[in-house]
């Protein structure tokens, strides 16, 4: 189903084309050895190179380089093996060189492709552009004093990706997807932790709107810095309807740079829009061309892990997993390793369902983020263990969860401490079958007689006199005798 927007006169759609920004995991910036430690005192990560002192010249981080390298791999994209840094000139405080070192003409990955799922289950392409090596800016704090903004330069120089994206995406819901997948890929790769609230992964959106039918794009607006798969999508949409408004009454939508205010739910502008050419890209002088070998790539290519769209289609292929499941079991790379350790002992279906609906189930009711979660797989290993074999039943084991959930101890030591193991001893389970029957005489002589939905009237009893911690399958067996 295509997503338009309903103006006045005319039906409109939404194009779409992401710039995402992502921290290469590396322990030190892309032309210095300082620390790229997240959350150290201002101003305590920063060389020479970094707050530009004259006569101090960057040196290229080959770990970097090689990160870059991999996330185009991973997207199926050509890696040139002869590219340019750039000086990109424009002028912030918090911009101690007054330019930044990026890439523009000759970028070190050219064009690739990612697939994305719809949400009626439909896959799409979109194409990506390039993939270019820059460093960031500082960070400029408005908040701490109240004449002045201050400037912490820890983050200058840290060496960024910008993927850039063809305008292939027509809807809120599959930018979001997009950048959702692109994060998946980066985590699998260890190339970007994808870390959204610390400002690894950060996503700029170019939307623009035309009537249904028209080939020609629109003017676009470039949202800046969303850091939410949630906010990817509310800016988006706003901007959209902001934009087929404006042309509805007449008006012409002017290019520039917004920002999302996610307490109002709205885009305003921040400034217009700058041009390549506004920025006076050349080549940065003391830095010569990167050029790399074939057997340097192709190297870096034999280490590349099992990438998630493989993943999920050897999930559904062989495991015999739902497509739905496989998507949210693959989506981060913590969760697939943590559901393998689970298949290693049990089998899939059951590994499944207490995963993704039972703990993933009782996350979200408490707003717990996965790696926050005290449930280690084996713990959770450990507890089917205890459903498997019939020590516990899946009713007394989701209490015990509960439990692990709060505590993070051990599922057999929350059945011991709490005597929750389960009742198998049939002679036990009988005195109190028979005395259940002696209490609902009447019934049970209609359950003899004929009337099968009785017999769930009577476990659930049973259940109920046993704390239901009676063996649910040795019930039913001694119940049917009976009848």
């Amino acid at each position: 189903m295509t997503y338009t927007i309903q103006g006045k006169t005319h039906v409109f759609e939404i194009v779409v084309g992401c710039e995402i920004h992502a921290q290469i995991a590396s322990n030190s910036k892309l032309f210095s050895r300082s620390s790229t430690a997240f959350g150290s005192e201002p101003n305590s990560q920063v060389s020479l190179v970094d707050c530009a002192l004259p006569g101090m010249l960057p040196t290229i981080n080959e770990k970097c380089v090689e990160q870059a390298i991999k996330t185009g791999l991973g997207i199926n994209a050509k890696i040139n093996l002869i590219s340019i840094f750039d000086r990109k000139n424009y002028f912030y405080p918090d911009l101690p060189q007054g330019y930044q070192i990026s890439q523009f003409s000759d970028p070190i990955v050219g064009e690739g492709k990612v697939e994305i799922s719809l949400e009626n289950g439909d896959k799409k392409t979109v194409r990506i552009e390039r993939i270019h090596l820059e460093q960031d800016a500082g960070k400029s704090v408005h908040d701490q004093h109240p004449q002045f903004s201050l400037i912490d330069l820890n983050r200058s120089g840290i060496a960024l990706m910008e993927i850039v994206s063809k305008p292939d995406m027509n809807s809120p819901f599959e930018a979001s997807e997009y950048v959702k997948t692109i994060r998946s890929i980066l985590r699998s790769l260890e190339t970007c932790d994808g870390d959204m609230e610390k400002g690894n992964l950060r996503c700029d959106a170019n939307v623009s709107v035309r009537k249904v039918g028209d080939m020609k794009l629109g003017t676009r607006c470039e949202i800046k810095n969303l850091n939410s798969m949630r906010n990817i999508a509310r800016a988006i949409e706003y901007e959209a309807k902001r934009q087929v408004d404006i042309i509805e009454n007449g008006g012409a939508v002017d290019q520039e740079t917004r920002l999302f205010d996610a307490l109002n739910g709205e885009t305003r502008t921040m400034r217009s829009k700058e041009d390549a050419m506004d920025y006076r890209y050349f080549p940065d002088p003391d830095l010569p061309k990167l050029v790399l070998s074939q057997e340097f790539v192709d190297n870096i290519k034999k280490t590349l892990p099992e990438l998630p769209q493989a993943k999920k289609e050897r999930y559904i292929r062989e495991l015999k997993i739902s497509e739905y499941d496989a998507g949210v079991l693959t989506a981060d790379e913590q969760i697939a390793y943590y559901f393998e350790q689970l298949i290693t002992k049990h089998e899939a279906k059951l590994s499944t369902t207490w995963l993704t609906v039972e703990l993933f189930g009782r996350m979200n009711k408490l707003s717990i983020k996965f790696e926050d979660l005290k449930v280690s797989a084996s713990n959770l290993c450990g507890l089917l263990d205890l459903i498997v074999s019939g020590e516990i039943s899946g009713k007394i084991a989701k209490d015990v969860l509960d439990i692990m959930i709060e505590t993070g101890e051990n599922a057999q030591k929350i059945v011991e401490d709490k005597g929750l193991k389960q009742v198998s001893d049939s002679g036990a389970l009988e005195k109190i079958i028979d005395e259940v029957i002696k209490n609902n005489q009447e019934n049970f002589e209609k359950l003899k007689a004929g009337d099968q939905k009785l017999l769930g009237f009577f476990v659930g009893q049973i259940m109920k006199a046993t704390n239901s911690q009676a063996n649910p399958k040795l019930v039913n067996e001694i119940l049917r005798k009976k009848i």
